[in-house]
């Protein structure tokens, strides 16, 4: 009997007692390798001390302040932090309790952005297909996976998507990287020419695809046209890094590798590393002084936004990434897992591909390798792989719908920063066996 409303009401999951590193134990005493970071959330592992002690610290000098009263000396160091390694043109930050949270108050900037500036008409939001950005009504509206969205459309805002730059699904026969690039990004200015160019308020897109797809990165210049494409219609850039940033892909944010700067980038996951809930919108300074030199606010709020503790955990991880030289950590042992997964994978007659930048990886499922049909969703191969993983002690991140919301199956991998060549090795040895195991 539970009080809790579990995920999976009929399958309630194992219950958590212990965690240290990236293990888990369970309250029989089973141990977990967190191959996932639960959601490529814990990016430093587990009962990290210094994190702990920070915890504590702040804990005995202020638990609370609500923002409508008081500022922290821990939200304001945070806050320099994150924008002293930002992508150029960011300036300022904005604290919340998640990354739902933290786009859907990068959307209500956007808007605002535009009435203060004199340009209320701008309103529509474009995103991707397949895309995710959380479950927030606002997030999930812009967001475009079909299963997630369904039940909830008539709730929804109106959003638009176009097709995601998803080379192993979309990239034609004999179409380099260069022209499928061209041709993805052109979908964007496609649709803001259908829109009206002066109706367009912001595009939104994870420079990295996280759970819907598996760990897509985008192919040659494709940013740097959506950037472009943004530039010469007034649109402003959302990137959307609440899983694949803060040094999950090797670079401390992901668009770094794309050679770009978004008009407002979110974040949360790794951002607090699991310690405690904690997300962020960054936001340029053009928005900034729009809002200064207006109306002299944002129109938005949370009871726990710039909570102490979350900021001081955010503060600590960050702190622990940058002293101990985590990324390159990451670089390096992204390739040794992308080295295990070929390994393991490349040639199975069953995985299609394997993709992914630094410890954020996926494979793909599929019936047919030359064909790239998927399995019928009605096998739901990728719980079973999940259900396989955890018997031999494995958590990964599987996830059914890869393709369109229904069809395909992905395992998505993202390990804590910390793990080692031995960790990756014994990770995907397991995986390995629970695939046969679940394709058997």
């Amino acid at each position: 009997m539970t009080r809790l409303l579990h995920r999976s009401i009929h399958h309630p999951p194992r219950r958590a007692v212990a965690a240290e590193g990236i293990r888990f134990t369970d309250a029989d005493g089973s141990s977990y390798i967190d191959a996932s970071g639960g959601a490529a959330v814990s990016c430093l592992g587990h009962g990290h001390p210094d994190v702990i002690a920070a915890l504590h610290d702040q804990l005995d000098r202020l638990a609370y302040a609500h923002t409508g009263f008081f500022t922290t000396d821990v939200a304001e160091a945070l806050a320099e932090r994150l924008i002293a390694t930002a992508p150029e043109g960011l300036s300022h930050v904005y604290l919340v309790s998640g990354g739902s949270e933290a786009v859907e108050a990068a959307l209500k900037m956007a808007r605002q952005y535009f009435t203060e500036i004199g340009q209320p008409q701008r309103r529509h939001i474009i995103a991707r297909r397949q895309s995710y950005h959380g479950n927030t009504l606002g997030a999930l509206a812009a967001g475009g996976n079909e299963w997630r969205r369904a039940q909830f459309k008539p709730l929804l805002m109106q959003a638009h998507h176009i097709a995601p730059c998803f080379a192993y699904r979309e990239q034609q026969d004999g179409e380099s990287d260069a022209a499928y690039a061209a041709r993805a990004a052109g979908e964007l200015e496609e649709k803001i020419l259908e829109l009206g160019p002066d109706s367009v308020a912001a595009f939104v897109a994870e420079p990295v695809v996280g759970a819907t797809a598996g760990a897509v990165p985008p192919v040659a210049d494709y940013f740097q046209r959506i950037r472009a494409i943004c530039d010469k219609y007034g649109v402003l850039l959302i990137l959307d890094e609440v899983m694949c940033g803060m040094g999950r892909t090797g670079h401390m944010y992901a668009c770094e590798a794309d050679g770009i700067a978004p008009d407002l980038l979110t974040i949360a996951k790794g951002l607090g590393g699991g310690y405690q809930p904690v997300g962020a919108v960054l936001l340029g300074q053009r928005i900034h002084d729009a809002f200064a030199g207006g109306s002299g606010f944002f129109q938005h709020g949370h009871t726990y936004m710039g909570h102490p503790m979350a900021a001081a955990a955010g503060l600590a991880v960050q702190e622990v990434i940058a002293r101990d030289n985590l990324l390159a950590n990451v670089q390096v042992m992204g390739g040794r897992l992308r080295e295990g997964l070929q390994a393991a994978f490349g040639q199975h007659s069953h995985v299609g591909d394997i993709r992914g930048r630094g410890l954020f990886q996926a494979i793909e499922l599929v019936a047919d390798r030359d064909s790239k049909e998927p399995f019928a969703p009605e096998r739901k191969l990728h719980a079973r792989i999940k259900a396989e993983a955890m018997a031999r002690g494995l958590m990964v991140y599987p996830m059914g719908g890869t393709i369109d919301g229904v069809r395909g199956d992905h395992v998505l991998l993202a390990p804590p920063f910390i793990v080692t060549e031995s960790d990756i090795a014994e990770i995907t040895g397991r995986l390995a066996e629970a695939v046969e195991a679940a394709l058997a």
